[in-house]
C-alpha cells in the first residue's frame, strides 16, 4: 500500500507473448490472467490461488495472428468472456465463458477487409448496459465500433475516420459530459486523434491540433493525473525512451461561416440588442453607400434581411450606447469624408430615427463611447486621421453632445479603445498610431478632459487597438493588431497608467482589427483577429499569464475588415462576426465545444529502455493514480509515482522476462493492494510483481504463457 513491489515471480506461458490481460474467470473471486502473442494462434488462461501464485496455463485456439485482447461479459450471464484481435484475418473473435473457467467456441465478426486489425478495447458506448467493442484499424486509417446485443453477438462495425495507420486506443472522458470518449494514436501521422461520444454509439472527430510529433506514437492510456476530473493521455512512442503526458483542454473550435448581404463595402461592425428581446443583432457601416446595416437576430443564429440607414459620408466606424437614458440602445458612426459623427437614436423595437450630425476633427476614423465626465451620460470620443488628434463629445443625456474638444496623438490616429489604465475610476483613452508605430495613452480627470498622451511602441503600422485583462492581474492591459508585419502586439498594464514594452505574436497576412473573448471557456481571455490580406480570421487562445498559443485559422469572405463578439445562437458560448468589405457580406462563426490535447510534459524511463506498454493504477493507496511501465528494450518494469497535480516521481525499476510487451495491474493476492502482471515477449513468459501497498514491489514470479505474448489484461 506503499507504492512498492515485491520482486516478480515469473510464469511459463507460450511463445511471443504480446498481450496480457485480467479477469475472475471462474468466479472464485480470484483474479486471473489471460495472455497471447501471434505466433501460436493461442491464448493462456493462468488461474490464480488468490495469494499472487497461479496454476499452469490453459491454452485456447484463436484465429490467426491474434494481437490485442480485452475481457467483458458480452452475453450478461455474469461471467467474463474475451475478445481477441485478428490483423491477419481483419476480425475480431469473441470467445464466450461458460463452466468452471473454460471459454467456449470462439464468434467472429469482420472488421473490414485490408483492415489490419491492431487493437480491442470494451466499455458501453451506448448505455444501454451491455458491453461494446471498439478495434482499431491499423490498414484502412479508421476505428470501427461494434454495438452489442447483449447475447454475445455485435452489429456490423460503425467506422470513423483516424489519422494514416491508428494503432491502438484508449477510452476516457475528455469533456467531462460522463461520456466515453477515444483518443486514437497514429503511427503513420504521426499524431493523437480525439472523438468525443454523444452516449449513442456515435463518435464525432475533434478538429484537434494535428500537427505531427516527432516520434510515432504506438500506445495511449487514459488517468485523471491532476484531478481536474478531465481524462488526459499518456502516450509511449516507437523506440524512444520517454512517455508523454497530454492534457486535455477546450481548443476554442468555430463552425464553417454563415454568409448575410450588406450594402456596399461594409467597413465596421458592432452586435448588441436592438429591439430587446434578448437576442442578439448586428450593425454594419457600409463605406461606399453611405449607410448602416441593421440585422436583427432570431437567436439561432439566424438573421433577419438588413433595413439601412443613412448616415455621413463614407462612414468608417460605429459604436452602441443608449445615449438619450430611454433604455433604448443608440448608434454613433464617424464619417470620414465630411468630418462628422451621426447619431442614430433607437427606438427598442430595431428601428433607428434619422441621424443628427455633430462636427469633428479632419477625417474621423473610429469611435468609441464612454462616461468621462462622471455624469451618468455616455460621451464619445473619435480619433481625426487628417489632424492628428481625438476630439470628444460630452453628451447632454438626451441624445445630442456638445462642441468637441480636441486632444494630440500621435501620426495618423486610425483606432481607439476606452478603460480605466489607472484604477482611479475614470476613464482613459488608447489610440493605435498607424504612421508612427505607436499606441497613445490619455489618462483621463474624471471631468471629460484629458492629460497629455504617453506613447508606446508597437509593431509596423498599427491598425486597431482593444483591452482586455490577458494575465489575470485585474488590470488593463493593451492588444494591437499590426497591419504593416501582421501581428500583434500584446502591452501588460501595471495599474497604474503605464504599459510593459510589446511582446508580438503571428497573425495572418495584413490584420485589420482585432476583439477578445473567452472562446474555450477557460476563464482566460482569448483574442481574434482579422486578416484583410488572406481573407481569415485568427483565434490565438490566451495562458492567462499574457501569453497566447499560436493562431488558428479560419477562412472568411473577400478582405475581411472588421470584427465583434457575441453569443449570437444562444449556446453561452461566444461567436465571431465579420464584414467583408469587398462581397458586401457579414460572415458568421459559431463557437462550439472542441475538446485537444495540450502538450504537457514528459517522463523519462531509461535510455534504451523503448516504453512499450503502460497502465494507471493507485500503487501507494494515496489516492493519486501512478503509472507502471513496461519497457521493451531493457527488460524492466518502470513505476512513477503520482504527486496528483499531472507530476510524477522518478521511475523505480524492477526486473521483468526478457522482451516485455504488455502490462496489467490487479489485486492477485488479495491483500487490497494492487500488483502488476506482465506480457515478456522473448521469453514466452508472464511476470507478476506482487505490490506492498506503498509503491514498490517484490521480485518477480514467473509464469508459461504461450508462444509470443503481446498483451495482457485483467478481471474478476
Amino acid at each position: 500500500g506503499n507504492g512498492s513491489f515485491a520482486n516478480q515471480t515469473t510464469y511459463p506461458s507460450g511463445r511471443d507473448l504480446n498481450y496480457v490481460a485480467v479477469g475472475d474467470f471462474d468466479n472464485d473471486t480470484r483474479l486471473d490472467i489471460v495472455v497471447g502473442g501471434p505466433s501460436d494462434n493461442t491464448l493462456s488462461i493462468l488461474h490464480g490461488y488468490g495469494n499472487g501464485s497461479f496454476a499452469k496455463r490453459i491454452t485456447y485456439s484463436t484465429l490467426d495472428d491474434p494481437y490485442s485482447v480485452a475481457v467483458g461479459d458480452f452475453n450478461n450471464d455474469t461471467r467474463l468472456d474475451v475478445v481477441v484481435a485478428s490483423p491477419a484475418d481483419n476480425t475480431v473473435s469473441v470467445l464466450l465463458h461458460y463452466n468452471k473457467g473454460s471459454l467456449g467456441n470462439e464468434i467472429t465478426f469482420a472488421s473490414g477487409g485490408g483492415s489490419s486489425l491492431r487493437y480491442v478495447a470494451v466499455d458501453d458506448f451506448n448505455n444501454d448496459t451491455i458491453l461494446d467493442l471498439v478495434v482499431v484499424n491499423y490498414g484502412t486509417n479508421d476505428i470501427g465500433v461494434l454495438l452489442a446485443n447483449g447475447n454475445g453477438s455485435f452489429l456490423e462495425q460503425k467506422t470513423f475516420p483516424t489519422g494514416s495507420n491508428p494503432y491502438s486506443l484508449a477510452i476516457g472522458d475528455f469533456n467531462k459530459d460522463g461520456q466515453h470518449d477515444f483518443a486514437v494514436a497514429n503511427y503513420g501521422s504521426k499524431n493523437i486523434d480525439m472523438f468525443i461520444g454523444n452516449g449513442k454509439g456515435t463518435f464525432t472527430r475533434q478538429l484537434t491540433d494535428r500537427s505531427s510529433l516527432i516520434f510515432a506514437p504506438v500506445i495511449v492510456t487514459t488517468g485523471d493525473f491532476n484531478n481536474d476530473e478531465q481524462s488526459e493521455i499518456l502516450v509511449a512512442y516507437d523506440n524512444t525512451d520517454n512517455i508523454d503526458i497530454f492534457v486535455t483542454f477546450d481548443t476554442g473550435a468555430f463552425r464553417n461561416q454563415l454568409t448575410y448581404s450588406t450594402d456596399s463595402e461594409p467597413y465596421s461592425v458592432a452586435v448588441d440588442d436592438f429591439n430587446n428581446d434578448t437576442r442578439l443583432d448586428i450593425v454594419v457601416t457600409n463605406f461606399h453607400s453611405n449607410t448602416i446595416s441593421v440585422l436583427l437576430g432570431y437567436g439561432n443564429s439566424s438573421f433577419a434581411n438588413h433595413n439601412t440607414y443613412s448616415t455621413g459620408s463614407q462612414p468608417r466606424s460605429l459604436a452602441v450606447g443608449d445615449f438619450d437614458n430611454d433604455t433604448r440602445l443608440d448608434i454613433v458612426v464617424a464619417n470620414t469624408n465630411n468630418n462628422t459623427v451621426s447619431v442614430l437614436l433607437g427606438y427598442g423595437n430595431g428601428s433607428f430615427a434619422n441621424h443628427n450630425t455633430y462636427s469633428t476633427g479632419s477625417q474621423p476614423y473610429s469611435v468609441a463611447v464612454g462616461d468621462f465626465d462622471n455624469d451618468t451620460r455616455l460621451d464619445i470620443v473619435v480619433t481625426n486621421w487628417g489632424d492628428n488628434t481625438v476630439s470628444v463629445l460630452l453628451g447632454y443625456g438626451d441624445g445630442s453632445f456638445t462642441n468637441h474638444n480636441t486632444y494630440s496623438t500621435g501620426s495618423q490616429p486610425w483606432s481607439l479603445a476606452v478603460g480605466d489604465f489607472n484604477n482611479d475610476t475614470r476613464l482613459d483613452i488608447v489610440v493605435a498610431n498607424e504612421n508612427d508605430n505607436t499606441v497613445s495613452v490619455l489618462l483621463g480627470y474624471g471631468n471629460g478632459s484629458f492629460a497629455n498622451q504617453t506613447k508606446y511602441l508597437t509593431g509596423s503600422f498599427p491598425f486597431f487597438v482593444t483591452v482586455g485583462d490577458f494575465n489575470n492581474d485585474t488590470r488593463v492591459d493593451i492588444v494591437v493588431a499590426n497591419w504593416g508585419d501582421s501581428t500583434v502586439s500584446i502591452l501588460l498594464g501595471y495599474g497604474d497608467g503605464s504599459f510593459a514594452k510589446q511582446s508580438t505574436y503571428p497573425a495572418g497576412l495584413t490584420p485589420s482589427s482585432v476583439a477578445v473573448g473567452d472562446f474555450n471557456n477557460d476563464t482566460r481571455q482569448d483574442i481574434v483577429v482579422s486578416n484583410n490580406g488572406d481573407r481569415t480570421v485568427s483565434v490565438l487562445l490566451g495562458y492567462g499569464d499574457g501569453s497566447f498559443a499560436s493562431q488558428t485559422t479560419y477562412s472568411t469572405g473577400s478582405e475581411p475588415w472588421s470584427l465583434a463578439v457575441g453569443d449570437l445562437d444562444n449556446d453561452n458560448r461566444p461567436d465571431i462576426v465579420v464584414t467583408n468589405s469587398v462581397d458586401n457580406t457579414v460572415s458568421i462563426f459559431l463557437g462550439y465545444l472542441n475538446k485537444g490535447f495540450q502538450y504537457q510534459t514528459t517522463l523519462i524511463t531509461d535510455n534504451g529502455s523503448v516504453p512499450r506498454s503502460f497502465v494507471v493504477g493507485d500503487f501507494n493507496n494515496d489516492t493519486r493514480l501512478d503509472i507502471a511501465v513496461a519497457n521493451f528494450g531493457d527488460n524492466t518494469a518502470s513505476v512513477l509515482l503520482g504527486y496528483g497535480d499531472g507530476s510524477f516521481a522518478n521511475q523505480t525499476t524492477y526486473s521483468a522476462g526478457f522482451l516485455p510487451q504488455s502490462v496489467a495491474v490487479g489485486d492477485f493476492n488479495n491483500d487490497t493492494r494492487l500488483d502488476i502482471a506482465v506480457a515478456n515477449f522473448g521469453d514466452n513468459t508472464a511476470s507478476v510483481l506482487l505490490g506492498y501497498g506503498n509503491g514498490s514491489f517484490a521480485n518477480q514470479n514467473i509464469y508459461s504463457t504461450g508462444t509470443y505474448p503481446t498483451s495482457v489484461a485483467v478481471g474478476d
